[in-house]
């Protein structure tokens, strides 16, 4: 992926973290409380400012935590797609420099970060309502509610 950081991935995005991601930004210094917010499935999001991920840098068109950012970030442009599995998003202008190696590789990434994020989100539902909700159904939560992951 030779990434030409014109920022459209990280426009309005809808990045979900993974407790992992999280702990990696506060470890790099920032305060969660800048950077994530929850939505009312209990997945943790990318907040953005200003149109863009909080992180993002408009006048410099680069990431502020490129070496400490998401998964997600790191998978880009490989993303799931509720009704074609593993593509590589058609928004990315660099999207021609994903050979076929790189798209399965990374795609096997992306499936088991939606699983880790599921699993998050559910163990965050049942501790909100203290109730047992069940397992997660084959395919996921974060998979069918996912419409994109922006690196």
């Amino acid at each position: 992926m030779h990434c030409s950081h014109c920022g459209l991935c990280c426009e309005k995005t809808e990045m979900l973290l993974s407790s992992r991601d999280v702990k990696r930004l506060e470890t790099a210094g920032y305060d969660r409380q800048t950077f994530l917010r929850h939505d009312s499935n209990g997945f943790v999001k990318m907040k953005n400012r200003r149109g863009f991920c909080v992180f993002y840098d408009a006048e410099k068109c680069r990431c502020k935590v490129y070496r400490h950012r998401p998964l997600g970030c790191q998978i880009y442009p490989v993303i799931y797609s509720e009704y074609d599995g593993i593509v590589i998003d058609e928004l990315c202008p660099q999207k021609n420099t994903i050979n076929e190696s790189e798209r399965r590789k990374k795609g096997k990434k992306v499936i088991m970060l939606l699983r880790i994020i599921d699993e998050e989100a559910l163990i965050r539902n049942e501790s909100y309502s203290g109730q047992n909700s069940g397992s997660l159904n084959e395919s996921g939560q974060a998979i069918s509610y996912l419409k994109h992951i922006c690196i």
